[in-house]
């Protein structure tokens, strides 16, 4: 399987799995959770054939670890946009974690703080590097830390998805740390 038909089977999943299940006649369970075979049939069904052998490849390959399966169902990590409990307990974070971002959302996110847009959850990183790595998808990176230790001790709830990104339903400004002058 070549690396363009991996990251176009990802793409058409997880705007399945995580945003538009109907669109293609899925039902998500309560926990986000789709039949294998179900699946694959509603892809085929929209003109989208993928086997199963690819499915389990893209799953496996996949650096970010974006699906999950277990037995015979498959669901998005996290990023939805349709209502899903993942059903995540609540865990304590690290003191810091770190959300990375462009210099555009500066003043918003100076603002508002971190708020979760279109999906249910804020996504944090437990390091930089990754950090960094999701905000350069939209262009040059700014890395922020969150005060995440003190949000905690302030009653704010985090949970780690399965594929190890934090959770928090919003950042406040007064937990963010903007790094300095360039």
């Amino acid at each position: 399987m070549d690396d363009r038909r991996i990251v176009k089977v990802s793409k058409y999943l997880s705007k399945h799995l995580r945003h538009q299940p109907e669109r293609i006649g899925l039902t998500l369970d309560p926990a986000g959770w789709v039949e294998i075979d179900t699946l694959i049939a509603a892809c085929a069904g929209h003109g989208f054939r993928l086997t199963r052998e690819e499915l389990d490849h893209v799953v496996a390959a996949n650096d970010k670890q974006r699906f999950a399966v277990e037995g015979t169902r498959i669901r998005a990590s996290q990023g939805h946009s349709v209502e899903v409990d993942l059903g995540l307990p609540p865990v304590p974070p690290p003191p810091y974690l770190y959300h990375g971002t462009v210099a555009r959302s500066l003043d918003a996110i100076r603002a508002e703080g971190l708020r979760p847009m279109n999906r249910h959850d804020v996504h944090l990183s437990a390091d930089r590097e990754t950090a960094t790595r999701v905000g350069s998808r939209r262009g040059r990176p700014v890395v922020l830390a969150v005060d995440a230790g003190a949000m905690h001790r302030d009653g704010h709830a985090f949970h780690v998805s399965a594929n190890g990104v934090w959770l928090t339903r919003a950042v406040p400004p007064r937990y963010l740390r903007f790094p300095g002058p360039h």
